[in-house]
């Protein structure tokens, strides 16, 4: 079995797939190994209304474009915010503005269905007679500039909510289901699965055997295809979802292997696969928590190479934006 595993460390090759316009494709423990960008922390809501304000200063016309300007502004940041009246369940944007001398500046409220207020940010001052004069440039160059405050003013209420929740993820561990692996030659697939569910404890996730219980399912592909020189190339992709079936990412390991050497047993192949997956598997799964890991990695997983494992780490393909 030493032998067979020397045959695939040795012939380990990286996936070359390219993203387009994702650039170099990310190496897991690196950068940002689980997403193309950061995600905004959105808040519960589906939708942030932006009614139309009534004490911005501005005349009725300039006040709708302004909400107008302001509801792009954060789409463009990946908020899901809408333009006029607020309906049952959204969340509310107050726009207004306070004259200050020669300048006004702009103010932002968030409430929350109930009516609760839960966080108030500041625009920059614009010239007080730019901002009368309600030009849609001035309107739409000010809207975008309060955009980040706005942003994170979001992602500061989300997190107070999650920090509140002793549901949330912030709080316990994620539960995770790794399903039964499919398309492996030989005893692969149960084999797979059993060194996966193995392995992705000690990083810090707990195994759930319930769907409707679980923040994240694993699920492995192997595809097999025939190669030059009598070898076949193996696939093993490990898929991430949430608990809503999003895809958040896929890790990929592929492998060039003689023809037949894992028809059979896959014994120790297994562990070594599953030892190198869960790491970058846990990584995914912590960049969409949006925290910092709570556990400490396996050293085998974080950067040491034991004398069986691939000498490269597996890649892992963000989910599309």
């Amino acid at each position: 079995m030493a032998h067979i595993i020397s045959k695939i460390t040795a012939v380990l090759v990286l996936a070359a797939l390219v993203l387009a316009g994702c650039g170099e494709l990310p190496r897991p423990f690196q950068d940002n190994p689980g997403a193309t960008a950061e995600r905004l922390a959105q808040p519960p809501p589906a939708r942030l209304a932006v009614p139309v304000p009534g004490d911005a200063l501005l005349p009725d016309a300039a006040s709708a474009a302004y909400a107008d300007a302001v509801a792009k502004a954060l789409q463009s940041r990946e908020v899901p915010a809408v333009a006029g009246p607020v309906h049952p369940g959204d969340w509310r944007l107050v726009l207004s503005a306070d004259l200050r001398g020669q300048s006004v500046v702009p103010h932002f409220a968030i409430d929350d269905p109930a009516g609760k207020r839960k966080g108030t940010a500041d625009g920059a001052a614009v010239s007080a007679a730019a901002w009368q004069a309600g030009s849609p440039a001035t309107l739409t160059q000010s809207a975008a500039a309060a955009s980040p405050a706005i942003t994170a003013l979001l992602a500061s209420i989300e997190a107070r909510r999650r920090q509140s929740d002793p549901t949330s993820l912030l709080n316990r561990p994620p539960r995770v289901l790794v399903k039964t692996v499919t398309g492996a030659p030989g005893t692969g697939n149960a084999e797979l699965t059993s060194e996966m569910r193995r392995k992705l404890p000690p990083f810090g996730e707990l195994l759930e055997d319930k769907p409707a219980n679980a923040d994240y399912t694993v699920a492995g592909v192997v595809r097999q295809t025939p190669a030059a020189g009598g070898q076949v190339q193996i696939e093993i992709q490990w898929i991430i979802t949430d608990a809503k079936g999003h895809d958040l990412g896929h890790v990929v390991q592929l492998n060039q292997v003689p023809r037949g050497t894992l028809d059979g047993l896959w014994g120790d192949v297994a562990v070594v696969v599953a030892q190198e997956a869960a790491g970058a598997v846990h990584e995914v799964i912590v960049k969409n928590n949006g925290i910092a890991s709570p556990g400490t990695a396996p050293t085998a997983a974080r950067g040491a190479t034991p004398a069986a494992a691939p000498a490269a780490a597996p890649a892992v393909i963000p989910a599309k934006p």
